[in-house]
């Protein structure tokens, strides 16, 4: 499935100069789907260098034109819309529905930065200086690397990619190892935007002979990643060797509150659309269930019905809900907290193990936990699977005082039928995201991204683009 592509380097698919292969493996058989080339030092660097020759062209090409290639690129995008999204479902295991709906999404990111790149303006600024004026402008930052992670491995890519390129910035791409022919797609279809050679570009490989060539490079000014706190934490420090101008959406552990006063019915189908969803692989998606002691009981039972109702399989089978997780590691995680959280006297409503008759795949029941403590594990870490857990409040103050007691804050949710309860919990929570009777937080046209220990920057809206901008300021007197 794979054979069509390979490493993007210079506007052209190679094969690695080493001749290295790497298997891609299902997560719903964990066989391998195929192999695909394993990038040397020596090709990053080619795509590190091929990008820098692009920079000149792409960052001098008219605002007009740039846009005409990225809605270019959308329309190719649209062409291939199935192609993508059995590409997707056949890495992530996630249900086809999920990934045309993800698919889609990457196309509005285009559409969106293709009309922002007409949109770049400047302003003027009265001097002190008699006859004298501010001139205020951007230019493209230069050179970007995008790091993008596993679960949405087309939308992830398109908040990085359309921005840049819209910007006037080359792109080198670094996909996930486990999902690299999402990446090859949306790359294969950058073509139709006749884009000058060089200006995107894809590696896939080793850290060492990927990510550290990048990081060391000079001629790489910006670097974007979606994954992990930790490996957020390394490529801040990475990047400050050489001046790198960093944006980070990392982790998340998100709150999700229904006060006493909400629409039990919404709560309930909004709440378990999101957190089951991807099989809760989302950093978006609600981990940690507040209910309202009026309410508590009855959200349970309703929470465990839906929650047994999904059914499990390859994601590319008609009627499946949830597929597997991404990979064995993930599978354990998901059993030792569980396990940590029964230890500590928390209950299984469902779930909580493998399911039966899956013997192949990293498939794990949707779960639900109650009588949990907020110092256990599935409460204080992002579980990125289908685990919620689900604990009581009593007063206001109370759960805006334990929803905030997490050092992440990327996305928080509450239901309540009060304006003035929501403008209360929306100026409280700290997160950079806050859903009121909604968990639909990620769009084209909105900011998307978190505080403290979930990143920094923000990938969609109007603010997109300014990561991928520096400012000039220019005294001009006559």
């Amino acid at each position: 499935m794979y054979t069509n592509f390979g490493l993007f380097i210079d506007g052209e698919w190679r094969q690695a100069s080493e001749g290295k292969t790497e298997p891609v493996i299902s997560p719903v058989s964990e066989s391998p789907l195929g192999e695909v080339p394993g990038a040397g030092v020596v090709d990053t660097q080619a795509a590190i260098d091929a990008a820098h020759m692009a920079l000149a062209r792409w960052s001098t090409t008219p605002a007009h034109d740039r846009a005409e290639a990225l809605h270019a690129i959308a329309n190719e995008m649209i062409r291939r819309t199935e192609e993508a999204a059995r590409m997707i479902s056949s890495e992530t295991g996630k249900p086809l529905a999920q990934s045309r709906r993800e698919w889609g999404l990457s196309i509005d990111q285009f559409r969106w930065y293709a009309e922002e790149a007409r949109r770049i303006y400047g302003r003027i600024i009265e001097s002190r200086v008699p006859s004298g004026r501010f001139e205020v402008s951007h230019e493209p930052v230069g050179v970007v690397a995008a790091f993008t992670a596993w679960n949405f491995p087309a939308s992830l890519l398109a908040r990085k990619i359309a921005p840049a390129l819209a910007a006037g910035c080359p792109v080198i791409a670094r996909p996930s190892s486990q999902t690299p022919g999402t990446a090859m797609v949306m790359v294969d279809c950058c073509r139709a935007g006749n884009l000058p050679p060089g200006t995107v570009n894809l590696v896939v490989g080793s850290t060492d002979a990927t990510y550290r060539p990048i990081m060391a490079s000079r001629l790489v000014r910006k670097v974007s990643l979606t994954g992990s706190t930790r490996i957020g934490q390394q490529m801040i420090r990475d990047a400050a060797d050489t001046m790198k101008k960093v944006s980070m959406e990392l982790g998340g552990n998100a709150p999700l509150i229904v006060y006493d006063d909400a629409d039990l019915d919404m709560a309930l189908n909004t709440a378990a659309q999101a957190k089951f969803a991807n099989t809760g692989q989302v950093c978006v998606a609600p981990d940690r269930f507040f209910i309202h002691d009026r309410l508590h009981d009855a959200f349970v039972k309703g929470f465990v019905t839906r929650a047994k109702a999904i059914r499990l399989g390859d994601g590319l089978d008609d009627g499946v809900d949830m597929g597997p997780l991404i990979n064995g590691h993930r599978l354990a995680e998901m059993e030792a907290i569980v396990a940590d959280a029964v230890a500590g006297g928390a209950k299984v409503n469902t779930g909580g193990q493998r399911p039966a008759g899956f013997n192949n795949g990293y498939f794990y029941e949707p779960t639900v936990l109650t009588e949990v403590t907020d110092d256990m594990r599935v409460m204080v870490d992002e579980n990125f699977g289908p685990i919620a857990a689900i604990t009581r409040f009593s007063s206001d103050d109370e759960v805006l005082t334990r929803a905030n007691a997490s050092d992440m804050g990327l996305a928080a949710y509450a239901f309540t039928r009060s304006p003035a309860r929501a403008r209360r919990t929306v100026a409280e929570l700290k997160a950079g995201m806050v859903g009121i009777n909604s968990t639909a937080l990620a769009a084209a046209e909105a900011p998307f991204g978190g505080t403290n220990f979930s990143g920094m920057g923000r990938e969609g809206g109007s603010e997109g683009i300014l990561d991928y901008l520096d400012v000039k300021l220019a005294q001009v007197v006559f």
